[in-house]
């Protein structure tokens, strides 16, 4: 017996979580964090200017990633670029199929999966291939990142109905979970945990090490969207327009947010403060909700539709509008400090690094802003 319990605690030690948070230069996944929950550690610049534009030839609807002074983002053309932080294409690849996820980056490979329903490993100093993994059907979501001491492992859907976990050395199949439905967001990883919603209406909580579904919460609707992660709770909303907070350690819904006449879908994910969660609506509208209630705080009206995701900073909200703007909103009232007009519909996430942030605009240009 006494053996046996010290094997279960070594093996919890060991397999114990490492949070890969961002560093102040880093912004290497979607939402900057396996936990998918859109915080900058930093303020943004209290008045950006703008830096560059860079033309790309092509719509995207893929959204920016950093390591190391690079910028690295997809289009519809199927086209991975990496670009200089001062604004020059460093290298491109390939896919010859539409990329609609951000990439991620680990180590020093960056990944992306793309309409051919592939993921591939390519080099992120040369653009060269490394590996690729097929799938039965199109990759629209990002891929996460576990990482447990010594181990590491990548998640994503498919439309194929399953989940997908494979070695990010080697790209060798580690396991795969099916769903009822194709899997469109990203899966979201804290906690030991890997959480993921679908369009079969549930959402999955996953052990990231065995594949073993751990749990089950029924919502019933379409789920295209990512969950956010923070402190024990998973914030996400659906296609009708309903938005949840859920208990993921207990498995349970907190609380739910009915969708309002006239709201449309949720498309974007969620932005998870300590006390304040902030989601886009394609009704228009960025919502602000209070993290242990569910009530409104605040909610601020753009001129088109919402589907790309908010980032907050500790004071500041910053987002893209359908209605061709981005803007940047105090966190605490929803009022407006800045606005930019990009020229084009904006439905990408920014990459949030010290001093500097960046958008894609839907006609392919990457906008960098900085201290002005």
């Amino acid at each position: 017996m006494k053996r046996y319990l010290l094997y279960i605690f070594f093996a919890l030690l060991f397999f114990q979580p490492a949070e890969a948070q961002p560093n102040d230069n880093d912004w290497p996944s979607f939402r900057g964090a396996p936990d998918l929950a859109g915080k900058s550690t930093f303020e943004f610049p209290a008045l950006p200017g703008l830096k560059w534009m860079l033309p790309t030839g092509a719509n995207t609807k893929s959204s920016p990633v950093v390591s190391e002074g690079l910028i690295f983002f997809g289009n519809d053309k199927g086209t991975l670029i990496a670009v200089t932080s001062d604004g020059k294409i460093k290298w491109k690849f390939e896919t010859g199929s539409s990329i609609e996820a951000s990439p991620l980056i680990y180590t020093d490979k960056v990944y992306v999966g793309s309409t051919d329903g592939v993921l591939r490993a390519i080099n992120k100093l040369t653009g060269k291939l490394v590996w690729s993994y097929k799938t039965d059907d199109q990759i629209l979501g990002s891929a996460n990142i576990w990482i447990s001491g010594k181990r590491a492992s990548l998640v994503f859907g498919s439309y194929d109905y399953y989940l997908h976990c494979v070695d990010p050395v080697s790209g060798k199949f580690l396991w795969k979970i099916e769903t009822g439905n194709y899997i469109n967001g990203s899966p979201a990883i804290a906690s030991n945990t890997i959480l993921f919603g679908g369009c079969d209406g549930i959402i999955r909580l996953t052990d990231p090490l065995t594949g073993r579904e751990k749990d089950t919460i029924e919502v019933g609707v379409y789920m295209a969207a990512s969950p956010a992660l923070s402190k024990g709770k998973a914030y996400i909303g659906d296609y009708d327009g309903n938005f949840y907070s859920v208990d993921f350690i207990k498995g349970r819904i907190l609380w739910d947010i009915p969708a309002n006449d006239g709201s449309g879908a949720y498309l974007a994910t969620p932005a998870a403060g300590d006390d304040k969660v902030v989601i886009g609506n394609e009704d228009k509208y960025l919502y602000c909700f209070d993290v242990v209630t569910g009530k409104e705080v605040w909610k601020y009206r753009t001129n088109g539709s919402i589907t790309g995701s908010a980032v907050i900073s500790p004071l500041r909200v910053l987002f893209g509008s359908n209605d061709g703007n981005i803007y940047m909103l105090n966190l605490k009232d929803g009022k407006k400090l800045w606005s930019f007009n990009a020229g084009s519909p904006v439905s990408s996430s920014p990459a949030v690094v010290k001093d500097r942030f960046y958008f894609l605009a839907g006609d392919g240009r990457l906008i960098a802003f900085g201290v002005k």
